[in-house]
């Protein structure tokens, strides 16, 4: 059975995407421990990071980095939180946070079923932010989502 990540790259379920090419998705997620929390999942169903191929987990890092970098410019962010975990989802996922403390990289303290008028604002504001970094052949249309 296809995992909810695929569900949701098949577009089965909606989603927030901010980013896309051949390998790799990212988008918002539902729960998230601060404003533009996103994950970066590869297109193909791996079930862990210590599985995936290195020009595969290379790639993501790349696109997480790029993610993190425009987050940061969007929030402010002081830091970067970034988490391979993977026990709620077996499908390889990089999480990707703006920070402004440690009181921020609790995994567990997250805005569940966050309202989705703030969760497309929130992809929209990473989408500039993206697209004004020069990534804009990546970035995801919000009419697409």
């Amino acid at each position: 059975m296809a995992s909810i990540f695929t569900q949701i790259i098949d577009g089965n379920i909606p989603g927030h995407f901010v980013w896309q090419d051949e390998t790799c998705v990212a988008f918002l997620v539902i729960d998230p421990i601060t404003d533009g929390h996103t994950v970066v999942v590869p297109r193909e169903e791996i079930e862990e990071w210590t599985a995936a191929d290195p020009q595969a987990l290379s790639h993501l890092m790349d696109v997480a980095q790029k993610i993190g970098q425009a987050q940061q410019e969007a929030w402010s962010a002081k830091r970067i939180g970034l988490l391979a975990e993977g026990y709620e989802v077996a499908h390889l996922h990089l999480h990707v946070w703006p920070t402004q403390s440690p009181a921020d990289f609790d995994p567990h303290d997250v805005v569940h079923g966050q309202d989705q008028q703030i969760l497309a604002a929130n992809a929209q504001k990473l989408r500039e932010s993206l697209r004004s970094a020069g990534h804009g052949e990546h970035v995801v249309d919000a009419a697409a989502n």
